[in-house]
């Protein structure tokens, strides 16, 4: 598959599910469209869209916790991506290693 055929919302945007390669802990979830996927695939790099600021970031560009990417997936509907990382210092911008340590309900 190519990555024009996943299945975007009406924001050209597809969620993304990030999970440590080691670990197999949930470290976020995020966005991505299809420049960042690109850009991610081509370089190993994980790079994300920023809903709040309009623009692609890649992972750790300022605060030097990266994500070297490992595995990227689809899910049945091609409307979600997994992705598996490694994980250099925290995932949140917290410094929690996981942007799920924040409690649970």
């Amino acid at each position: 598959m190519q990555t024009s055929e996943l299945s975007y919302n009406v924001d050209g945007l597809i969620p993304v599910v990030c999970q440590d390669v080691h670990t197999r802990e949930v470290l976020m979830l995020a966005w991505m469209n299809q420049a960042a996927i690109d850009l991610t695939l081509s370089s190993g790099d994980v790079t994300y869209w920023s809903r709040s600021r309009q623009e692609l970031w890649r992972k750790g560009g300022t605060s030097g916790n990266v994500q070297r990417l490992v595995s990227m997936k689809f899910d049945c509907d091609a409307d979600a991506l997994l992705i598996e990382v490694e994980q250099v210092g925290s995932a949140c911008h917290t410094g929690s290693v996981s942007c799920f340590d924040a409690g649970k309900l």
